[in-house]
């Protein structure tokens, strides 16, 4: 066996990934063609790289599939049920920065609060006969927030596509999405509710709870991250 390592296949993480790597010693490089997903690794033996995407990591960590992937915290926790009993984190590598966040309409001059949203979501259904909807891609996360706040007079919308533009074709009335500079919101003429902050997420190193090792293994793992620290 070897000691799995599953990281962005693609894009901004996949180059970042690799740099703190390399900066640790390990060199990680993709094999073959943009479309081929093979990698290796040199500078550690008894390891093997997996390119994934970074939504497919938490599932493949939980699984058992790999030992270690680099992904978000949002992904992690959106994905995965009981996910610290799945996963532990390893280090996070200061690179992959983004806010989940609750935003509304800036034109909503009387909304600034999430208790603001619970009476803006009352009003809405009394006025209109439907729930005020949220568009997301990140239902659990959201869905576990607004209970702990207090907002219950809500619809969950799944957004696949540009989440900012639900509003402005009228498939939601506010979003809970993933920002990191804010400019997309204004430019969509939105606003972050004053405490809508649901996750600070950032590219982590996760270790999987599941997957099995043997003696070989574990000392390949040993060795692997006392030289990344």
């Amino acid at each position: 066996m070897t000691i799995k390592l599953g990281v962005p296949s693609k894009g901004r993480l996949m180059e970042k990934t690799f740099e703190w790597f390399a900066a640790r010693g390990i060199t990680l490089q993709r094999t073959g063609s943009e479309r081929e997903y093979a990698g290796a690794v040199e500078g550690i033996e008894g390891v093997s790289l997996i390119l994934l995407s970074a939504g497919e990591i938490p599932r493949e960590l939980a699984a058992g599939r790999i030992h270690l992937g680099v992904t978000g915290t949002d992904l992690v926790q959106e994905k995965l049920a009981l996910w610290d009993q799945l996963v532990a984190p390893v280090e996070e590598l200061a690179f992959g920065h983004a806010d989940l966040i609750i935003a509304v309409p800036q034109a909503w001059i009387d909304v600034d609060t999430l208790d603001d949203l619970d009476a803006a979501a009352s009003a809405f259904r009394d006025k209109h006969g439907f729930r005020l909807r949220i568009a997301t891609k990140y239902h659990r996360l959201v869905r576990e927030f607004l209970r702990s706040t207090g907002v219950a007079d809500y619809a969950l919308v799944d957004s696949q596509g540009a989440t900012e533009g639900t509003i402005k074709n009228e498939t939601a009335e506010a979003i809970a999405d993933i920002t990191s500079s804010g400019e997309t919101l204004r430019a969509n003429h939105l606003k972050i509710l004053s405490d809508g902050l649901i996750l600070r997420s950032q590219a982590t190193l996760w270790r999987s709870r599941m997957a099995e090792m043997d003696d070989v293994d574990r000392a390949t793992m040993t060795a692997l991250l006392a030289q990344l620290s």
